[in-house]
C-alpha cells in the first residue's frame, strides 16, 4: 500500500500546508492568527460552492448540503454573538468593547461553526488531517531533545514574544514562543510545545494520539503515536492522562455496546459490585484525593474560580451575563472570572442564553456521533474528538482555544457528510 497522502484540490492543499507548518507558524508567534484566517477562508470556500453550485471547478463542487447537525452548530455560534450583544447593551460597555468582543467572537466561537462547515460541504477527505497531523508529530519528535535539555542546560524559559500580538488577543502567551516554563508548585519544568500553556499542550498530545491511531502507514501511526505520547507525558498534565485512555480507549469499546454478551458481563460486574463495592469506592476516594493533591494550588484556583462565577451569574447576570470576563483576585491568582471553564465561564460571560447556544449542538453532535460509534470504524476518530473537546471544556475555555482544534472541528464536519448518506437525520 503506498504510504503517500497528497492533496488533490485547493482546498486539501491549504489544510495540509496549514497542518505541516504548524511547526514554523509557532516559531513567529502565529498560529493565533493562521486557525481564524483558514477558518474564515476555507469556509468562504464553502459556501462559494454552495452558492456556484456546478460553475465552480469540478474538484471544489459541494459534496450535497449543509447536514442538520452543522446548521444546528451554525445557528448555535450565532446565538453567541446575539448574546455577546445583549450582554454589552445589558452592561453599558460601550461600542468600542462591543466590537473588540465580536472580534473576538469572529476568532473564537464562530470557529466551531466553521470547519465543520467546511469540513461537511467541500471534498476535503480525513486521511489529509490524520496525515498533516502526524507530519506535525514528525516536527515535535524532532524538536524534542533541544526542548527536554533545554532547562537543564540553562537556557531560558521564553524565546520571545512575537510583535505579532499587536493584532490582539486573550493575551501575550498566544504569541510567545517558549522552550518550556516552570511549574510553581514545584519548580520543575513542563513543556508545553506549540500551544500556549501546558495543561492545554496535553489535550492537544491526546488529539495527536487519536489522529494516529487512524494512520493507515505504520510507520506515520508510530510518529504520531510517539509525539502525542510525548506531549501528555512532558506537559504533566492530569486532565491528559485521563484523556490519553478514556478518548482513545473509549471509541473502541463502543461497538461492544450492541453485543448481547456484553450486556450480560456488565449484568454479572453489577451483580459482583453490590459485594465489592465499598472497598471500590473507598479505593475511587482515595484516588480522587491524590489526583487532586497532585497539584492542589491549581485545583484550589480553578474551584475558586467557578465558585465566584456561578454565585455572581446567578446574582448579577442570569440571562445574558456580563458581557466579558472580570479580573480575579490575589484568592485565585488573579485570574481572570469567567475563565478555565467553559461551562462556568459562559454562564459568567454570556448567561443561561450563552449556556445552551453551546450546549444543544454539542450535545446533538455527542448523541450522533456515539450512537453511529456503536455501528461503524468511522465514527472512532469523531468520537474521541468529541470527547476530547468535553474534557477540555472542563479545563479550558472553549472559544480561545478553537484556533488550535481546527483539525478536530473539520474532521466532525467530514463525519457529518458521511452520515448523511445513510439518513436525513444526519
Amino acid at each position: 500500500m503506498s504510504t503517500v497522502v497528497a492533496a488533490r484540490n485547493p482546498a486539501e492543499a491549504m489544510v495540509f500546508a496549514a497542518l505541516r507548518w504548524t511547526w514554523p507558524f509557532y516559531f513567529v508567534g502565529a498560529l493565533y492568527i493562521v486557525g481564524p484566517v483558514l477558518g474564515w477562508l476555507i469556509a468562504g470556500l464553502a459556501m462559494l460552492s454552495l452558492y456556484l453550485g456546478p460553475g465552480i471547478r469540478e474538484d471544489l463542487r459541494a459534496t450535497g448540503p449543509v447536514p442538520p447537525v452543522v446548521w444546528g452548530w451554525i445557528a448555535g455560534m450565532c446565538a453567541m454573538l446575539v448574546v455577546l450583544w445583549l450582554g454589552h447593551l445589558s452592561w453599558n460597555l460601550g461600542t468600542g468593547q462591543t466590537i473588540k468582543s465580536s472580534i473576538g467572537w469572529a476568532k473564537g466561537w464562530a470557529l466551531l461553526a466553521l470547519f465543520p462547515l467546511a469540513g461537511a460541504v467541500l471534498p476535503i477527505r480525513r486521511e489529509i488531517l490524520i496525515r498533516g497531523q502526524c507530519v506535525v508529530g514528525l516536527w515535535t519528535l524532532a524538536l524534542l531533545p533541544v526542548l527536554f535539555v533545554a532547562p537543564y542546560a540553562g537556557l531560558p524559559e521564553r524565546i520571545f514574544t512575537s510583535p505579532l500580538k499587536a493584532v490582539g488577543g486573550p493575551g501575550p502567551e498566544y504569541f510567545t514562543v517558549f522552550f518550556y516554563t516552570m511549574d510553581p508548585s514545584n519548580w520543575t519544568p513542563r513543556w508545553q510545545f506549540y500551544a500556549p500553556w501546558s495543561p492545554f499542550a496535553a489535550l492537544l498530545g491526546v488529539l495527536q494520539v487519536a489522529f494516529a491511531l487512524e494512520e493507515k502507514s505504520r510507520r506515520w501511526r508510530a510518529i504520531g503515536i510517539a509525539a502525542g505520547v510525548a506531549m501528555i507525558v512532558l506537559s504533566k498534565s492530569r486532565m491528559g492522562m485521563i484523556g490519553l485512555v478514556a478518548c482513545t480507549l473509549g471509541p473502541r469499546v463502543m461497538p461492544l455496546v450492541v453485543r448481547g454478551w456484553a450486556w450480560q458481563v456488565l449484568a454479572a460486574l453489577a451483580a459482583s459490585f453490590a459485594v465489592i463495592g465499598p472497598a471500590v469506592l473507598r479505593a475511587a476516594d482515595e484516588a480522587v484525593a491524590r489526583f487532586r493533591g497532585a497539584r492542589a494550588d491549581s485545583t484550589r484556583v480553578r474551584e475558586t474560580l467557578q465558585r465566584i462565577a456561578g454565585e455572581r451569574w446567578q446574582a448579577e447576570a442570569f440571562w445574558f451575563g456580563h458581557g466579558t470576563v472580570h479580573p480575579g483576585s490575589h484568592a485565585v491568582e488573579y485570574m481572570p472570572i469567567g475563565s478555565h471553564h467553559t461551562w462556568w465561564g459562559l454562564l459568567f460571560v454570556k448567561g443561561v442564553a450563552g449556556f445552551v447556544a453551546l450546549l444543544l449542538p454539542m450535545l446533538w453532535h455527542t448523541v450522533l456521533v456515539l450512537l453511529d460509534a456503536t455501528r461503524h470504524p468511522r465514527a472512532r476518530l469523531p468520537m474521541a474528538i468529541i470527547m476530547t473537546i468535553v474534557l477540555l471544556s472542563f479545563g479550558e475555555n472553549l472559544e480561545i482555544q478553537a484556533y488550535m482544534l481546527w483539525p478536530g472541528l473539520m474532521v466532525l464536519g467530514i463525519h457529518a457528510r458521511e452520515m448523511r448518506g445513510d439518513s436525513e437525520h444526519f
